[in-house]
């Protein structure tokens, strides 16, 4: 996870856009890439929308990561160990 978000936070630099991100356009960044994932899903059944956006479906998810990393770096937080808590926290409240 650390060489991912290494990757995209090098990206970013490399085009100076860090100075245009900030932490309110980034959330808004990736409920629009989520909303063009679902897109893909709209009027068809989930085996349908796979079927024929397999590749788009794939591009979207990579784009709202991409946006979630940048947002995470921005605010300094270490998104993969907020996902292990987070996990033990829905193991919690959601037990076997």
């Amino acid at each position: 996870m650390k060489q991912l978000c290494e990757k995209v936070i090098e990206f970013r630099d490399e085009r100076n856009w860090d100075a245009n991100h900030n932490e309110k356009d980034l959330a808004i960044s990736i409920s629009l890439e989520a909303n063009e994932l679902l897109e893909n899903f709209q009027w068809k059944t989930s085996r349908e929308a796979v079927q024929a956006t397999h590749q788009n479906i794939k591009e979207e998810m990579a784009d709202v990561l991409i946006y979630l990393v940048q947002l995470a770096d921005k605010m300094d937080i270490d998104l993969e160990e907020e996902v292990y808590k987070k996990l033990e926290k829905n193991a919690l409240k959601y037990p076997k």
